[in-house]
């Protein structure tokens, strides 16, 4: 049996709007353009991915009682040193971590993870800085 291995493609810029759009549904759009499974060349153990630039990260859409009840936890190591946020306060303070965390958690558990995420460019507001990369817009599903 041969093992087929094909030639990396040029990776693409690709521009998300995320104003308005469900969470959830954006980072499953998100991670499946990172992993490169929306190409016909896919193949699970290469970097085949494209770049992906997130803007208005603030402007999410969530369900009113979700902005108390969702929490995100995070443990340094130390005793009694466990951090928690709700979603309202990550909306102020670090509205780009929370695209992030979502596709971070939607993407495989091994080696090319943390490529692939470093392909991610999460940006609050409408502003970024790879127009030099003329990236191209995707219109995700509400």
């Amino acid at each position: 049996m041969k093992t087929t291995h094909l030639k990396p493609a040029d990776p693409q810029w690709i521009l998300v709007d995320a104003e308005g759009q469900n969470l959830g549904r954006l980072s499953t759009k998100i991670a499946t353009i990172l992993r490169g499974k929306h190409r016909a060349s896919f193949s699970p153990h290469q970097l085949c991915g494209d770049h992906v630039i997130v803007i208005n990260a603030e402007k999410l859409f969530f369900h009113p009682t979700k902005h108390r009840r969702k929490i995100y936890v995070k443990h340094t190591g130390y005793l009694g040193h466990l951090k928690t946020w709700s979603l309202k306060e990550m909306i102020e303070k670090k509205p780009t971590e929370m695209i992030e965390k979502a596709v971070k958690g939607m993407l495989p558990k091994n080696r090319l993870s943390k490529q692939m995420l470093k392909r991610l460019h999460v940006y609050a507001g409408p502003e970024h800085q790879h127009e030099a990369q003329k990236p191209q817009p995707l219109t995700a599903a509400k």
